[in-house]
């Protein structure tokens, strides 16, 4: 039952920022651009909430029978001047990513930590700012040593993948991306297959100044 309404919960909440999405951008009276919004010195307070799912994408198979929903605080700090030229033109920016997470397949757990990211903004489409991150971080979790792939509940988190930020106003984004996601012990305990998975999330970005 728990995890009927997790899902009906998640469901209403991507609706409602689909509207915020919809509805900000009509409202807007001036176009934006995250070339002039986006800048060296900016700082991006974000929430994302994500759904983890196991994949068996290195011949990983318990993995494939684990879910999780996440909650990822941010917060960035644009680090240089634009770079580049033409559609790949963007800057580099810094964030601290905590993380807080239920697993709900196969059993009832938790996990808590925290990643540094690097994230490339891609700065030539409006109000649209495509990005690619890739993260490193660690964490503490009571799935293991309950599950095969793991022994220890220390663990190493790695992760990387795209999104995109789309301007609803001067200072907001609606945030989403796509990463995968990995979880091991870098075999300081006797069992370290390690957990693989697909995360999608989806929250909002606040910028300033």
């Amino acid at each position: 039952m728990m995890t009927v309404l997790t899902k009906k919960q998640l469901m209403v909440w991507v609706m409602s920022l689909l509207f915020s999405v919809l509805f900000g951008g009509l409202a807007l009276s001036e176009d934006l651009n995250a070339r002039t919004r986006v800048t060296k010195g900016t700082l991006e307070f974000g929430l994302l909430g994500g759904f983890w799912k196991g994949n068996n994408l290195f011949q990983n198979a318990p993995s494939t029978n684990r879910e999780a929903i996440y909650i990822l605080p941010q917060l960035g700090l644009v680090l240089t001047d634009e770079l580049g030229s033409g559609m790949l033109a963007g800057n580099v920016e810094g964030l601290i990513e905590p993380v807080a997470a239920h697993y709900y397949e196969p059993f009832s757990a938790s996990l808590f930590g925290g990643s540094l990211v690097l994230k490339y903004n891609f700065l030539s489409f409006g109000r649209w700012m495509p990005f690619w991150d890739a993260g490193a971080g660690m964490s503490w979790t009571d799935l293991a040593p309950r599950i095969p792939e793991q022994s220890t509940q220390f663990n190493f988190i790695l992760q990387t993948g795209p999104g995109v930020s789309y301007f609803v106003s001067e200072n907001l984004a609606i945030t989403a991306g796509f990463r995968f996601h990995h979880i091991s012990n870098a075999n300081i305990g006797d069992r370290n297959t390690g957990l693989n998975a697909w995360l999608l999330n989806l929250g909002f970005s606040f910028f300033s100044p």
